[in-house]
């Protein structure tokens, strides 16, 4: 093997101009520098090509670099820098003792009274340091959900309480202290409900959203609720020195119902299973219903008299428990009740039957329509399945498929709670529908290496189209050599790759988060067939993108578009890729084609033309042009010697002639030397073989 620069030397040598030697240089010399050309030039030729090769592979990496940015890079990493000589550190004190920064951080913490040393405790400075918010949005906050909480509790106080104080003698002098305790604690919170949060609640107007504290209390005395809470709050009490305490004079209190209503409405948006709570009211009320009427009868018996009659309460036993009893009786209407003897207690319980007619025909109604809303995804879910086992009998399906439909019922009812999520999201707007798509399957498209780089609002387009498909176990999610036109992504569940001679050799198990099948959607010409089958293994939830879909967005993305087709070819090239096969010595070729001169060489060897012929590359090339002449020249003579039946040594009486031809065109004097001997295929034969240029 010669370097470059012993074929500069090899090139440079000057053969002698006359006498014998310059015969022999004229005969021995088309051979030596045959060989040696061929060598040498082999050699060059390889070299400048791996050049261009590493040129070409870096421009590439450059190009997917500034295409990509998320792309990792394949080189190096450069070498760290010396590291900087490390700080002093500070002094280590003594066992037993702390640094100083640590003691004033732990000191805030301590607080000295009397002889002792107390520690405040987080919480507690949280909430000496609480700022109470200067406006507060009532559809999320959970601080105004737990004040309505106590609302409510100091509502149902006097609801439940005033009823029950003003027909049983529950309330006495003895205990009378204990009642307007409560009374009035309950009266606090009416009061500092209206004067501090009503006025600070947000609300709409226009579209907007006002969160000014004036505005925010003139909406406040403007609305309806604001009357109400005073009517609430009227001082009644005052009466109590007229009339004694009568509860009946805080039934005003029991008017705050708009905060109870408020209150359910809230809890109901932020419980998760709300249909508990409502069954739990609806009981409430028929509840309520019976202790009223409970009150009123012992009421009615205290005004006849208490035993005397067989219809009135004998004042036997627990008053309440008693008369409790005999309300739920007469409100179910149940029977068995003693018959009224005067005409109040005829026109009494007259007014009760039909009263317990009627509220009980609500009560029944309304927890009807509450069970019936809890379960109605169940009973969608059972009328389907049994609308398909209809349709499969009569159809005489096999009990295999049918065996499958029913799991495949059973199992998506278990795992999503619903047969179809697009169902649940039709409703709400576009915006609401891509937030919800966001959190679900962002995290898991954003790694698919095919759409890294894209436009972020094309991924998010793409998330509104993806669908939820269930697989059972050992179904085929596609099968070798079928049209690609969908993208699957794994969401829960494991897949199997398929392959081997027999097509039962599993390759690899794809877990949760891997995506398969994203070169279809954008292949074309035929690439987009399924190199392998793949099955479910166990029961497999799988998110698909439809081609169709894809292309109705890309259509508004051409950017995108672009790079997701580059690189949809680069992933098929990488796979279709031919791997090398080393031929045997009979099928090689006996003259070997060269390969096409590196444009970089081309270049190079312009720039050394224009420069009028001068530098040692200029003079290379006019070497291997010389070389090149000769190598033609000595083909040409034992072709024609040939024809006319010379043998291969008498060729030197051709080289006179053809050593006349013009040496700086060379293929032009063969034409013109083949030409006389009427020979125009060796013509075109030579002109189309292949040289080093």
């Amino acid at each position: 093997w010669f370097g470059l620069e012993g074929t500069l030397k090899l090139i440079q040598f000057q053969p002698p101009a006359t006498g014998r030697d310059a015969w022999w240089f004229a005969h021995s010399l088309p051979e030596r520098i045959g060989s040696a050309t061929s060598v040498s030039s082999t050699v060059i030729n390889n070299r400048l090509q791996e050049l261009v090769r590493l040129f070409k592979e870096r421009t590439e990496k450059v190009k997917e670099k500034l295409t990509d940015p998320d792309i990792t890079s394949d080189e190096e990493s450069p070498t760290a820098s010396p590291a900087k000589p490390a700080l002093p550190t500070a002094p280590v004190p003594p066992q037993g003792e702390q640094p100083e920064g640590e003691k004033v951080a732990e000191e805030e913490h301590y607080c000295e009274m009397l002889c002792c040393t107390f520690k405040y405790r987080p919480w507690l400075d949280r909430l000496r340091n609480y700022q109470f918010p200067s406006s507060i949005d009532p559809l999320t906050n959970l601080m105004y959900v737990l004040w309505l909480f106590f609302v409510v509790m100091a509502w149902n106080w006097n609801c439940w309480l005033i009823p029950v104080r003003w027909a049983f003698p529950y309330q006495t002098p003895a205990n009378i202290h204990c009642w307007l305790f409560i009374d009035y604690l309950c009266d606090l919170i009416y009061l500092l409900d209206i004067l501090v949060f009503q006025t600070r609640l947000q609300f709409v107007q226009g579209g907007d959203i006002i969160s000014d504290k004036k505005a925010m209390k003139e909406n406040y005395l403007r609305s309806q609720r604001f009357k109400m809470d005073l009517v609430c709050l009227l001082p009644l009490d005052f009466f109590y020195f007229r009339v004694g305490v009568n509860p009946l004079l805080r039934f005003p209190r029991c008017l705050k119902y708009m905060a109870f209503f408020e209150f359910n409405n809230r809890l109901e948006a932020i419980l998760t299973k709300a249909y508990i709570y409502r069954v739990i009211r609806t009981t409430a009320y028929l509840l309520y219903s019976l202790h009223v009427n409970s009150c009123l009868y012992y009421w009615a018996s205290a005004y006849e008299g208490l035993g005397s009659t067989t219809w009135v309460y004998d004042g036997e036993g627990n008053s309440y428990i008693r008369c409790y009893y005999w309300a739920v009786k007469t409100l179910i209407t149940i029977g068995g009740l003693p018959d009224p003897k005067t005409l109040f207690e005829i026109v009494f319980q007259l007014l009760n039957y039909f009263t317990g007619v009627f509220a009980f025909s609500v009560m029944i109604g309304q927890m009807r329509d509450v069970v019936g809303a809890a379960t109605a995804g169940q009973t969608y879910y059972r009328s389907c399945m049994d609308s398909t086992i209809k349709y499969m009998n009569f159809y005489k399906i096999p009990k295999t498929v049918q065996n499958r439909v029913k799991t495949w019922y059973e199992y998506t009812w278990h795992s999503q709670g619903m047969l179809d999520e697009s169902e649940l999201l039709v409703q709400l707007p576009d915006k609401m529908r891509l937030d919800i798509a966001i959190d679900v399957n962002y995290s898991i498209v954003s790694k698919v290496a095919l759409f890294q780089g894209c436009d972020r609002q094309m991924i998010f387009d793409m998330l509104k189209r993806l669908r939820s498909v269930v697989y059972l176990p050992n179904d085929y999610v596609c099968k070798k050599g079928e049209i690609g036109r969908e993208m699957y992504i794994i969401q829960a569940g494991h897949v199997q790759v398929l392959g081997g001679p027999d097509g039962k050799t599993v390759l690899v198990t794809l877990k949760p988060g891997s995506v398969f099948g994203e070169i279809s959607l954008l292949a074309a010409g035929g690439g987009n067939r399924r190199t392998a089958n793949v099955i479910a293994h166990g029961f497999a939830n799988l998110f698909i993108l439809d081609k169709k879909d894809l292309n109705e967005i890309l259509v508004h993305y051409p950017e995108s578009q672009k790079l997701l087709k580059k690189k949809a070819k680069k992933m098929l090239k990488s796979n279709n890729k031919p791997k090398d096969v080393k031929g045997v010595p009979g099928d090689s070729l006996i003259i070997p084609p060269k390969p096409d001169t590196p444009k970089l060489f081309q270049a190079a060897l312009a720039a050394a033309g224009r420069t009028g012929g001068k530098g040692p590359l200029a003079q290379l090339r006019w070497r291997l042009r010389e070389l090149k002449a000769i190598q033609a020249t000595q083909m040409l003579a034992s072709t024609l010697a040939a024809r006319q039946g010379q043998s291969p040594s008498s060729r030197h009486t051709v080289l006179p002639a053809l050593q006349e031809l013009p040496l700086k065109t060379p293929y032009a004097g063969l034409s013109q030397a083949t030409e006389k001997e009427n020979g125009p295929a060796l013509f075109f034969s030579l002109l189309s073989s292949k040289c080093l240029f």
